[in-house]
């Protein structure tokens, strides 16, 4: 039995490709992987976040994105969409058009049922090969849960988590706080959708 052997693409062929496309793809060693949709929680919880944050960052050189722009872990070749970016020194970006972040220092996940393994494990490794990451912040859209993982010395990392809706966690790297209580702010949690 003959088998046809798999055609893989270049970054720049991505690129190509993503840029052109009416949906979102991660890529990683010459694959492309469509991302599906988010849930009316997931985005309302990327909002809330991104909201508190820029309002904590305004009068600094920080910078929130939301997940419509790239970022790519250079030491691993992914290229990858996170729900939110900051970055507070200059940002680099690769490639001309300005849309693939390579020094983010903190990334924030939205977990759901389909990514929450690949976002604690596998994409969570390639992360923290980014030398600027001082914050990996997983939220859950289910329940109250926000976790954050500081990096506190060479490969080291940290995690605290908050479950109740009145604590805050800290991304000190940044200096600022997040709140349950806005994270989840008109979010239901007992609805499935």
């Amino acid at each position: 039995m003959s088998s046809v052997p798999k055609t893989l693409l270049t970054p720049e062929q991505y690129l190509h490709r993503d840029r052109e496309a009416d949906f979102k793809s991660e890529f990683y060693r010459g694959e492309m992987f469509a991302m599906a949709g988010a849930s009316a929680k997931h985005n309302l919880i990327v909002l809330n976040c991104g909201a508190v944050l820029r309002e904590q960052l305004k009068q600094r050189p920080c910078l929130v994105y939301p997940s419509d722009l790239r970022v790519q872990v250079q030491a691993t070749g992914l290229f990858t969409y996170p729900d939110l970016s900051i970055v507070c020194d200059d940002p680099q970006f690769e490639y001309d058009q300005g849309d693939v972040l390579v020094n983010p220092n903190v990334i924030v996940e939205v977990l759901s049922e389909s990514t929450e393994a690949y976002d604690r494990g596998k994409k969570f490794e390639h992360y923290r090969q980014i030398p600027s990451l001082n914050h990996y912040v997983l939220i859950s859209q289910d329940r109250h849960s926000v976790e954050v993982f500081t990096r506190t010395g060479e490969g080291e990392w940290t995690l605290r988590a908050e479950q109740s809706p009145d604590a805050s966690v800290e991304l000190a790297a940044i200096e600022c706080s997040l709140p349950l209580a806005e994270v989840y702010d008109k979010v239901n949690l007992e609805s499935k959708e």
